[in-house]
């Protein structure tokens, strides 16, 4: 049982899925500072002047206790399509670029046909022979039906 668990584990696909959950919390985490400490203010900054207030935020207070606050939303949103396009460029780009060249260096060339090789065969056997009485009387069968 203990063997079998084992096989499980270190087969392959448990730890690289183990390594992909890491490496997607760091980033998420990594992501989510960046939003909170660099977009989040741009993005209430810049809503602020377009709503024309003077002060720095995105929220909308609909009735007492309650606001709609654009500036989360919308960082969310950046983040998550940070997150996207770091997961893309830096995990599933190279991955593609390593298995497209583990695949061109595996293929083996492309046995050629038994027509093709017939052909060969026959084009040199004619270059080498050519001429001579055998070549004639070889033609001259073939000629009848």
């Amino acid at each position: 049982m203990i063997k079998g668990f084992k096989e499980f584990v270190l087969r392959g696909n448990v730890i690289e899925l183990a390594v992909a959950v890491a490496v997607g919390t760091a980033l998420a985490a990594l992501v989510g500072a960046v939003t909170a400490s660099l977009i989040e203010p741009i993005v209430g900054w810049l809503l602020s002047l377009l709503s024309g207030g003077g002060t720095i935020g995105g929220t909308v207070t609909l009735t007492e206790g309650y606001e709609l606050d654009f500036t989360t939303l919308i960082a969310a949103f950046i983040t998550f399509f940070v997150t996207l396009a770091a997961i893309y460029f830096i995990f599933v780009a190279p991955m593609n670029k390593y298995r497209e060249l583990a695949q061109g260096a595996d293929a083996t060339p492309a046995a050629p046909s038994d027509i093709e090789l017939l052909t060969e065969i026959r084009d040199l056997l004619r270059a080498q022979g050519g001429s001579g009485p055998d070549h004639e009387a070889r033609e001259a069968r073939r000629d009848q039906p």
